[in-house]
């Protein structure tokens, strides 16, 4: 016996092509129930509760507000904390609508399949639990989809490009959207989102707890800033009954007041141990780029007798890492981002032309590609093939590690730099220090996103699994390479003394407390007028023994 039949077999559910008859109060009630999703949820669904089993379903006050907004706009975007039932209400509504309304398509797309399947499964107890004269037929019933005699249908999948592909449907709900990784969010976006738009019904609901600056971010302060279409639901964790000021404490005191903050005050914080600290994190704004086109983003167009750099950070093109590189303007402190490329699909072959054409407009800006792997390829068509002249190279010089420049000779050169754990581990510290500082300025969303996962495992610096920081090691490349002896005597700065310079009065006042000792000895020096020098302690043996000038002479 099939799934399907075993369900079928179900006594609650109401078999297709079977006649009903309706009593006159039973058809008010159905109309009045197709024409208000509320009053259908408050009075016909029941939920599965984990203290009282199966209740009817009781809207909180917000819960209400949300079903009335999803009914009302095409286009939704909400932002709750966790266990505040935003799946529930969602599924509720969604029930509502395919038994209501006929030949439509539903797709219930979460992180995961399972738990796509598992809101699905909600629905259908739902559905089982509903009057027989509220139900359609039902005509295919198992774990991943269902269809009803009306023609309308529901399926549950991940978050995925492949497992909608070549479909359409009149409403898309993506459940914990801020927990996709990136690439595919952007992959889904790409070519699902087309049919969604294309329609004048159709819907998209997006709910989420906040994971970090990704897309639901981006979405999320679009629409904030009216950039999109997209409605917004704000939900505090006080909206939700019997939590209070002594339900925060006791959560903080099992968990932490960071992963509180993320989960239940709803901050775009994404990891807790971030490179970068939070507080600045919650400063970083980004801005649309002046132009954008297959992965380049121009903020700033080059400008004459400016001095430009160039970080390469290159992967093998097969979509999961980012091939990138950030052109950074150094001709003045701050530096500044003027120009990211940021591309999972691009051939290492095709690379360098890439490269080459950006860096070439921007003044021919000095370029940088890291060359732990694949990059050694793209930096030999660049400087044999393309013949790039500013390309900059390095050269072991023992314990000085690497040391970077243009025009060495020997063995141990090599084009581009190597990321070791010493090169690594001083570009994220500078980095830090540079971006913390207000030293080193972007306004790039892809950049953000990546630094909000940036986070240390074990002794070095990362991105959080299913995150990329592809760009993030363009920004380690450009902070080793902002404090390089060849750096300062290109742009006649050093940055590293100026960061000292500006906070030496704050060094000096930490350092207040422990005081300092005057013992009566420091080194005094003077010049006599023979030209003579006379340090402290020879003058006071002078003072003793009269002048002994002569056993410098002899000396």
């Amino acid at each position: 016996m099939s799934q399907n039949e075993i369900y079928l077999g179900n006594p609650n559910l109401k078999r297709a092509n079977v006649a009903q008859s309706f009593t006159d109060d039973q058809v008010k009630e159905f109309i009045k129930c197709s024409k208000d999703p509320v009053y259908f949820i408050k009075n016909y669904i029941q939920i599965i509760s984990l203290d009282r089993g199966l209740i009817p379903f009781e809207l909180y006050d917000f819960q209400e507000s949300m079903v009335e907004r999803f009914h009302a706009n095409r286009f939704n975007i909400a932002k709750l904390p966790r266990q505040s039932g935003k799946s529930t209400v969602v599924t509720a509504y969604l029930l509502w609508y395919i038994i209501f309304n006929d030949n439509v398509n539903v797709a219930i797309l979460a992180n995961k399949a399972a738990t796509a399947r598992e809101m699905l499964q909600r629905l259908q107890l739902s559905y089982e639990n509903l009057p027989n004269w509220l139900q359609q037929g039902v005509v295919n019933w198992n774990r991943g989809s269902l269809e009803l005699e009306n023609g309308s249908k529901i399926m549950a999948a991940s978050t995925s490009a492949s497992a909608v592909r070549g479909m359409s449907f009149n409403i898309i709900f993506l459940d914990e959207f801020a927990f996709i990784p990136t690439h595919i969010a952007d992959e889904f976006f790409s070519s699902v989102y087309p049919t969604i738009s294309s329609g004048k019904s159709t819907k998209v609901i997006i709910i989420s707890t906040p994971k970090g600056m990704n897309m639901f971010y981006k979405l999320w302060h679009d629409a904030e800033k009216g950039k999109n279409e997209y409605t917004t639901t704000e939900v505090h964790w006080s909206e939700v009954p019997g939590r209070d000021a002594a339900w925060k404490e006791q959560t903080i005191r099992n968990t932490s007041e960071e992963q509180f903050n993320q989960e239940f005050e709803c901050e775009f914080l994404g990891s807790v141990n971030t490179l970068i600290t939070s507080s600045k994190l919650k400063t970083l704004v980004y801005d649309e780029p002046v132009k954008s086109n297959q992965g380049l983003d121009v903020f700033e167009e080059p400008k004459p007798e400016h001095t430009y750099v160039c970080t390469v950070d290159v992967a093998r093109g097969i979509t999961k890492d980012y091939s990138a590189f950030c052109v950074f303007d150094t001709t003045e402190i701050p530096y500044k981002l003027v120009a990211k490329y940021r591309n999972n699909k691009i051939k290492p072959l095709l690379f360098p032309n890439i490269i080459h054409q950006v860096v070439t407009s921007y003044n021919h800006a000095y370029t940088l590609i890291e060359v732990n792997d694949i990059g050694g390829q793209v930096a030999d068509i660049m400087q044999f093939d393309l013949e790039y002249d500013n390309l900059l190279m390095s050269s072991m010089r023992g314990r000085a590690g690497q040391v970077v420049g243009q025009g060495f000779s020997g063995s141990k050169v090599q084009l581009g730099v190597k990321m070791s754990t010493t090169v690594k581990k001083t570009g994220c510290a500078n980095m830090k220090q540079l971006i913390e500082d207000d030293k080193l300025i972007f306004n790039d969303y892809d950049i953000i996103a990546e630094l909000t996962t940036f986070i240390q495992k074990g002794q070095a610096w990362e991105a959080e699994e299913g995150c990329n920081d592809d760009l993030s090691m363009c920004l380690v490349i450009f902070s080793w390479l902002a404090t390089t002896d060849y750096f300062r005597e290109l742009h006649d700065s050093d940055v590293r003394t100026r960061m000292y310079l500006e906070q030496k009065e704050a060094i000096e006042a930490d350092m207040a407390p422990f005081g300092f000792m005057d013992d009566g000895l420091q080194e005094e020096v003077i010049v006599d007028p023979q030209g003579q020098t006379w340090h402290n302690a020879e003058r006071e043996s002078i003072a003793e023994y009269g002048d002994m000038s002569y056993m410098w002479d002899y000396r």
